[in-house]
């Protein structure tokens, strides 16, 4: 139980006795920190929501945006403990919930994104070779999962991250984004209206997985026992959930269905009080009607159980019949297990008695913190420290170095494995800035991605929290969209200390005031507390999801030079900003020193500058420079096809400097010469041009493309012990 002393006493008030064991079990689950947000939502609740392209806001299974005449439906989620104590089935449930939560508002899934974060693999010798060994497990496996998964659902992973750092080994973040469509009229609300009406479950039989999911595992911290919790994570059936999406989506296309509720965290307590909250409904449950799978299960399992591939769909009593004949269609278990109320009361019963009765709506009004926060003092000692004066001595061999990092290496190894042409729709691939996607019956496309920079967020909460907003829009720039929109997954430590609950509050200030800045309102998210092991949290990891429209008519550019002859030119202009660097963690050994300035209104008014090229055709390529500085951004526009630069240095700042700051709002673009006065004004250098097989940065590194794609594309592979392959 997660409750404190003072949760039981205010039970006590609400019902005006003692809560029963079933009735104690609905109250931890819903009062639990995953489910009731009591520690984050007195700050959620400034994050701007309301924009010309937002449908639906924060409240509902996803948030809803129109394109063109197209409702596209968004969602991040995360499965961060679930995947530490068993990661193939902690990976595969989070894409199996994450999945669900589109399909309740109606839409068809049609794309998964999966940022990730890992403590250091054995190459790096960072941490101990057992501790490593266990992250190269934790990494297999959650790959495992979501390809699995994802493959078996015939629905395509076309994007996300893999970051390292050494935060992570005791808490691997395990974030899920997935997107869907639907006509407009057909958004539906997770409500149950209409007393008389029919509360049916679908989908796979109960059963005791994930048991205290959301509060064993969820919401609070790890420690040495936490192999111990593995019978608190759910198995995964994604054939059943295939059936699940079809039968859902003809019930709702049929106009069958008054309102559905995905069964995540805290299962049928959850969807059966939450669906009656929203309407001002009360709910009468007969757990004798629900199916299961393991015999004399109790009420509060029942009630509790976070089984997958579930589905309560609210029904009016003339179509109910209809509804189970498409459930029977789709080999679907399928049962009416309770009726809408007028009471406002969620009363439950097993063999004809009474288990649980309680105010529908007091599970969901659970406690409201305003917990204390407290600025560390470590973090002034780690920005003052110097990350600057020691520049290394071989710069081609700290620029082999760098691009064999896991952080920087390419990923190919991951998205790979994951089928990202199902469907037929994905027009950018995975493995560069954003992926674009066809929307069946839009002729705009969709640009998505996901960003975080946790250390960036570690040094500086507020300003880092910033500069996650500003990458993600950054990248949906540079594949010529517009961002209209986000969503996150906001994954921090205990909020129980007061220095994280000040980096969480720093960090959503910033957000919400990049958003307004950006033109990219919140439309909803998910808090993931409790990411620590013992006394070590995680770096404060705001992860975001963002969607842009790219019109119609307007091609994306790849991030790679592709013609001989073309000038290559950096947009923006480059500080000595090596502080939360790539470059200091990997060759120097430190997350330390001041992160990069950010001007936001700079940042709008630079992607202008490169969408509007973009949209004349007058760009051969576009990269945005973030992770490794400048000297990642060539090695990745060389390899990409296959073709050299020859560049020429900056003297304003020495050579490390230059190649390795992380300077915000800069791109890397490839143009024909006679071009360059149509960007307009704009800061921006010719830096030189396109030719040759080989990477030459006059003065300071000559290597071939061959072997920077050698280091580039195999670096990763090998960290993960597959030389051979």
């Amino acid at each position: 139980m997660t409750l404190t002393a003072d949760e039981f006493e205010r039970i006590k008030v609400i019902l005006g006795r003692e809560p029963n064991e079933a009735e104690l079990a609905m109250y931890s689950v819903m009062w639990s920190e995953h489910c009731s947000y009591k520690s984050s939502r007195i700050h959620l609740k400034n994050l701007p929501s309301h924009g010309p392209h937002v449908l639906v806001g924060p409240g509902e299974g996803a948030g809803v945006i129109r394109v063109d005449d197209i409702a596209v439906a968004i969602r991040l989620e995360s499965h961060n403990h679930p995947s530490f104590v068993e990661p193939v089935q902690g990976a595969a449930t989070g894409i199996g919930g994450v999945v669900r939560d589109v399909l309740s508002m109606g839409a068809r899934p049609i794309a998964l994104l999966d940022p990730l974060r890992f403590g250091p693999l054995p190459t790096e010798g960072r941490v101990e070779p057992e501790v490593a060994e266990r992250n190269r497990f934790l990494v297999e496996g959650v790959v495992s999962g979501i390809s699995s998964y994802g493959n078996c659902l015939g629905i395509p992973t076309v994007g996300g991250e893999v970051t390292f750092e050494d935060c992570y080994s005791g808490n691997p973040l395990v974030n899920v984004m997935c997107i869907g469509v639907a006509s407009i009229d057909a958004i539906r609300s997770a409500t149950a209206e209409g007393p008389g009406n029919k509360v049916l479950l679908l989908g796979s039989k109960t059963g005791r997985d994930g048991i205290g999911g959301v509060s064993v595992l969820a919401s609070a911290t790890f420690d040495e026992a936490a192999a111990d919790k593995r019978p608190s994570v759910q198995v995964g059936d994604p054939f059943t959930e295939k059936l699940l999406i079809e039968a859902c989506l003809e019930m709702m296309q049929a106009g069958l269905a008054v309102g559905v509720q995905d069964l995540g965290g805290a299962g049928l307590c959850c969807a059966t009080s939450e669906t009656a909250a929203k309407a001002s409904t009360g709910m009468n449950i007969d757990l004798d009607q629900v199916p299961r799978r393991e015999p004399n299960m109790q009420p509060f399992e029942l009630l509790t159980s976070e089984s997958q591939e579930r589905m309560l769909v609210i029904v009016a009593p003339a179509n109910v019949g209809a509804a189970l004949a498409i459930c029977e269609k789709w080999e679907l278990n399928a049962s009416v297990i309770g009726e809408v109320t007028d009471t406002g009361q969620l009363v439950v019963t097993q063999n004809g008695m009474v288990v649980a009765d309680v105010p529908a709506a007091s599970l969901g009004d659970g406690p409201l913190y305003d917990r204390p926060a407290t600025k560390p003092a470590w973090i002034d000692v780690l920005q003052d420290e110097d990350v600057t004066s020691h520049p290394p001595t071989e710069m081609g061999k700290a620029l082999l170095e760098l691009i064999s990092s896991p952080n920087i290496a390419s990923k190919h190894w991951v998205w790979e494995q994951y089928d990202h042409q199902v469907m037929l729709g994905t027009v950018v691939k995975p493995g560069v800035d954003a992926a674009v996607l066809r929307l069946p019956g839009a002729k705009s496309r969709l640009a998505v991605t996901t960003d975080a920079n946790a250390r960036f967020c570690f040094l500086d909460p507020y300003l880092g929290a910033k500069h996650c907003v500003a990458e993600a829009y950054r990248n949906i720039s540079a594949l010529g969209a517009t961002p209209v929109a986000i969503t996150n997954c906001l994954n921090f430590g205990s909020p129980e200390r007061e220095e994280v609950m000040w980096q969480f509050i720093e960090a959503v200030k910033a957000i919400g005031e990049a958003c307004l800045v950006l033109g990219t309102p919140v439309t909803g998210g998910n808090v993931s507390f409790y990411n620590e092991t013992g006394t070590t949290a995680i770096y404060p990891t705001p992860v975001i999801g963002m969607v842009g429209v790219l019109a119609e008519g307007i091609e994306p550019r790849p991030m790679g030079f592709m013609n001989e002859g073309d000038v290559v030119v950096c947009i923006g202009h480059t500080e000595a900003e090596l502080g939360g660097s790539e470059y200091a963690r990997t060759l120097l050994g430190k997350v330390a020193g001041r992160i990069p300035a950010l001007d936001l209104g700079l940042e709008v008014a630079r992607a202008d500058v490169v969408r509007a090229a973009i949209a004349k055709g007058i760009l051969s390529s576009c990269h945005d420079i973030s992770e490794g500085g400048l000297a990642v951004a060539l090695v990745e526009a060389c390899v990409f096809a296959g073709k050299g630069a020859t560049i020429h240095p900056e003297n304003h700042l020495a050579a490390h400097e230059w190649l390795f700051s992380e300077t915000a709002s800069r791109y890397l673009v490839s143009l024909k010469e006679k071009d360059l006065d149509a960007l307009g004004e704009v800061e921006m250098t010719v830096l030189g041009k396109v030719e040759g097989d080989t990477l030459v940065i006059e003065g300071i590194l000559e290597v071939t493309v061959d072997e920077l794609a050698g280091c580039y594309r195999d670096a990763f592979a090998k960290a993960m012990g597959y030389h051979a392959r």
